[in-house]
């Protein structure tokens, strides 16, 4: 039963990160907590969207903003060290909720057509609030997520600059995770494991995303940040 409930998460979740940009951690992390211990899971969630991360970067790399993918890394820089420290002093489910209620409430200004317009000074507040979250919750994405949602960007720019900046983020992640937690035999078979599946998830995300229009990417990323508020919310409630 365990290995039929990883094949699932794994395969449709690097299916939605391929064709989004998002989404592997978001959906791979509460169900792989089901099957390993946290530190386990959160490093098979590392190692697993790195090797998506990687796989993509060449064929993605014409998409990549590297003005905002700069500046997204050095706002990260700061941000993880700022999330280590709410890690270290704050009360986590108390942390998930407040994340949980701003991310659906920004999520239904959206809805609502909220938009903001992009420039340097929030490129670096949101590049940090994803290294925050990363330290903290593990969750890069849902800031990333809202900002280029309100900002209106193109599918291929949110997709490219996303990805390459999973690179940077996860990479200096799975260090602190090795370094800090230690690492052990059952994250890397898992991972090993892991690979044909999301190789899989590439090739079906790829189809996929050639397929959905600005529209659809759009909704679909609403579906993806309503998601994540709710599991934040119920997962700070214990009732996940």
């Amino acid at each position: 039963m365990e290995v039929a409930v990883f094949i699932i998460i794994i395969l449709v979740a690097s299916t939605l990160q391929t064709s989004t940009g998002f989404g592997f951690s978001i959906l791979a992390t509460p169900f792989l907590l089901l099957i390993f211990e946290p530190a386990e899971a959160i490093q098979i969630n590392l190692v697993l969207s790195l090797v998506i991360s990687t796989a993509l970067i060449r064929r993605i790399r014409k998409d990549i903003d590297y003005g905002v993918l700069k500046r997204f890394i050095i706002g990260s820089s700061v941000g993880m060290f700022v999330g280590i420290i709410i890690f270290l002093m704050v009360d986590i489910d108390g942390l998930k909720r407040v994340i949980g209620i701003v991310i659906l409430a920004l999520t239904l200004l959206l809805i609502f057509k909220f938009r903001i317009d992009r420039n340097r000074g929030r490129d670096f507040f949101a590049g940090g609030i994803a290294g925050s979250l990363t330290t903290s919750i593990g969750m890069p994405g849902p800031p990333l997520l809202l900002y280029f949602s309100g900002t209106d960007s193109l599918k291929e720019k949110v997709r490219g600059t996303t990805l390459a900046f999973y690179l940077f983020i996860y990479t200096v992640s799975l260090i602190i995770q090795i370094v800090f937690a230690g690492t052990g035999q059952t994250v890397w078979i898992a991972s090993l494991w892991g690979l044909p599946l999301v190789f899989m998830g590439l090739f079906v995300g790829q189809m996929l995303f050639r397929y959905i229009n600005q529209k659809g990417f759009r909704i679909f990323t609403y579906v993806i940040l309503v998601v994540t508020g709710i599991y934040l919310l119920m997962d700070s409630a214990g009732l996940l």
